[in-house]
């Protein structure tokens, strides 16, 4: 093939790729719409609260099922894989600066709300990754080779353990165990507005990460390849 036709073929891939990216987009805004609504109705009806005694399965649900979702899409689509891998770095890095919000736990347990086992390695947690979005989303700007080091994977991966930690110790602590935490339970969060961390906030800022790292993963098997390319013999 000469150049010419190269040069076409790397245009209809790539006008391929703008249009499946244009395609998805929608759809991906009204499905995070019907989410959000879906999670304020069924909060506001208290479907997540809980039998007593039990452990709060429908809070495990909230919290699997858009996962599961999100990764069946993932690997089951190829428009929506290219519309993962195409995603703004900066600005899936910047949104986990909201993570900030975990501050928030902490004043819940010092108004009685939820108890200390769940909200300081919760909120703690969160306030760190919060705290270093801005410092990750500068390194991307500077240098966009920056998505393939150690330091921006390992803020990922310890972002993804954070929230699993803080939902297996929200589950926990939820009450089916006698005792462990007293009378203050994390019962709250399966009520509105706390329901939306767990129901909504949580598995979304999974996703985030899990793109960061997929792109990332991207970028070092591209620069690998390019690196083995151009080794003279």
């Amino acid at each position: 093939m000469n150049m010419k036709g190269e040069m076409s073929l790397e245009h209809m891939e790539a006008s391929e790729l703008k249009d499946n990216h244009s395609s998805v987009r929608p759809v991906v805004t009204v499905a995070m719409a019907l989410w959000f609504g879906l999670v304020l109705l069924l909060g506001a009806r208290g479907a997540f609260v809980g039998a007593p005694g039990l452990p709060p399965l429908p809070i495990f649900f909230g919290f699997a099922i858009p996962l599961a979702v999100f990764f069946a899409a993932y690997f089951g689509w190829s428009a929506f894989r290219a519309f993962v891998h195409r995603l703004d770095l900066r600005l899936v890095a910047a949104i986990q600066g909201w993570r900030w919000a975990g501050m928030g736990f902490l004043s819940l347990y010092a108004y009685g709300v939820l108890p200390g086992l769940f909200a300081f390695p919760a909120g703690l947690g969160d306030m760190a990754v919060g705290f270093a979005a801005p410092w990750i989303v500068l390194g991307l700007v500077r240098h966009p080779s920056f998505a393939t080091s150690r330091r921006f994977v390992m803020w990922n991966v310890l972002g993804i353990l954070d929230l699993v930690v803080a939902v297996s110790l929200g589950t926990i602590c939820s009450g089916f165990i006698p005792g462990l935490t007293g009378n203050v339970t994390t019962s709250a969060m399966a009520q509105l507005p706390l329901v939306l961390v767990p129901a909504y906030l949580v598995p979304f800022f999974i996703m985030l990460h899990f793109t960061a790292l997929s792109q990332a993963r991207r970028l070092a098997r591209s620069g690998n390849s390019a690196d083995k390319t151009s080794t003279p013999l």
